[in-house]
């Protein structure tokens, strides 16, 4: 199967808010073969820059356009797929967007194999089964221990074991943060797992990270995410050493690339790495970290905040871990996440996930979705129109 054409589409809600909620927009790519089959995938970084790294023109060798490496590819079995990743890194390891195109791209070509073999694309991964992940609810704090308290009491009712509170004011006054968590805990009840996200918001200083620690641990927090920018490795190492089990750091979304999460695991000293497949180079990176994780005696989480499709895409990796049991669960996503596949990834009656069957990933965009939510994009470079959105 030869690959003939990859096609991206951007949609956005109609009013971006700035909060940190990443289902307000997405970039669906999708890969078409020579043999009429498609795949499709998304990239979690900003649209417009990630099209212009597909298409924009060479500045030298090492900044080709990721356009160079995929176009034209034969693509029959696992080892293709992997080949074409490290090939696009080669090519373009100095346009700092590629990694995100490339994941979206990546996603799309497992899934179109797993098509093309009648196959789930964790089977094609290797794994023998996949095991059930118990879902965490992923959400935002409220504006207000009160409204935190109602969010917890939500998703207890809801069946979920574990939820995860984070951004929003958090991290900027010690008092209001240790009356979230206690509110998030309330709410929750004993027996629900409880994870907090600082969404990086103390840098790298420790001693005002550390600070929120007995507050943490009064509430049996399972983990603090994301104190520090991804790039802290020692902050991220000097932290982990203040904490008392269980509660352990986790982080990860920020890696662009494999390096970046192995360093975290083995200088950061992180209990938990989070991986976004739509980030970090796609399928093929992540079950890379995934597998390292394993024998690091680190636990591998899924990252996402936004559509079905992501959400099966960032499983595939770690399917057949039983040990990595925790995935998460958006459950404040934007319609547009919510609606843009036909089909959905629900919780059962354990609070827990099951992976698609069904062949790839296991998804179907919606077209009409997909038309509500478009913007059309034209870059042009002079007098030539180097891209235009393609028809659905």
């Amino acid at each position: 199967m030869k690959i003939e054409a990859v096609d991206f589409f951007y949609l956005a809600m109609p009013e971006i808010h700035d909060i940190g909620d990443g289902s307000q927009d997405t970039l669906l790519v999708r890969v078409r073969g020579n043999n009429g089959q498609e795949g499709w995938g998304e990239c979690e970084a900003a649209p417009l820059v990630s099209i212009a790294a597909w298409c924009c023109p060479m500045s030298h060798s090492g900044c080709k356009p990721v356009s160079y490496s995929v176009l034209g590819r034969i693509i029959e079995s696992a080892a293709d797929i992997q080949s074409l990743n490290a090939e696009v890194r080669r090519n373009s390891f100095d346009l700092l967007q590629a990694d995100h195109t490339l994941a979206g791209i990546d996603m799309a070509l497992w899934d179109l194999l797993g098509k093309q073999h009648d196959e789930p694309t964790w089977k094609l991964l290797g794994w023998k089964k996949p095991f059930p992940k118990t879902a965490y609810a992923s959400q935002l704090f409220g504006d207000t221990p009160a409204d935190t308290l109602q969010k917890a009491q939500r998703v207890r009712s809801d069946n979920f074991r574990a939820a995860k509170f984070g951004w929003g004011s958090f991290g900027i006054d010690l008092a209001a943060d240790q009356a979230q968590v206690r509110a998030a805990r309330e709410g929750l009840g004993p027996d629900v797992a409880l994870l907090v996200d600082a969404g990086t918001i103390w840098g790298e200083d420790v001693e005002t990270a550390a600070s929120r620690l007995p507050v943490l641990q009064e509430c049996g927090v399972l983990w603090l995410e994301e104190p520090f920018v991804s790039g802290a490795l020692k902050a991220y190492s000097e932290l982990s050493k203040l904490m008392r089990n269980p509660l352990r750091t986790a982080g990860g979304e920020g890696s662009h690339e494999p390096f970046m999460a192995r360093n975290l695991i083995d200088f950061g000293g992180v209990g938990y790495i989070q991986i976004d497949a739509g980030r970090i180079g796609g399928i093929t990176s992540a079950i890379e970290i995934a597998r390292y994780a394993e024998t690091h005696g680190v636990t591998y989480v899924n990252h996402t905040f936004t559509t079905p499709l992501a959400l099966s895409a960032s499983l595939q990796p770690y399917a057949g871990l039983e040990t990595s049991s925790l995935c998460e669960y958006p459950v404040e996503a934007s319609t547009l996440a919510t609606q843009l596949t036909l089909e959905s990834l629900s919780i059962d009656h354990n609070g827990q996930v099951h992976l698609p069957e069904r062949p790839g990933l296991g998804m179907t965009p919606n077209p009409a979705t997909i038309r509500q939510y478009l913007q059309p994009v034209e870059i042009n470079l002079g007098d030539q129109t180097i891209y235009t959105t393609p028809s659905l």
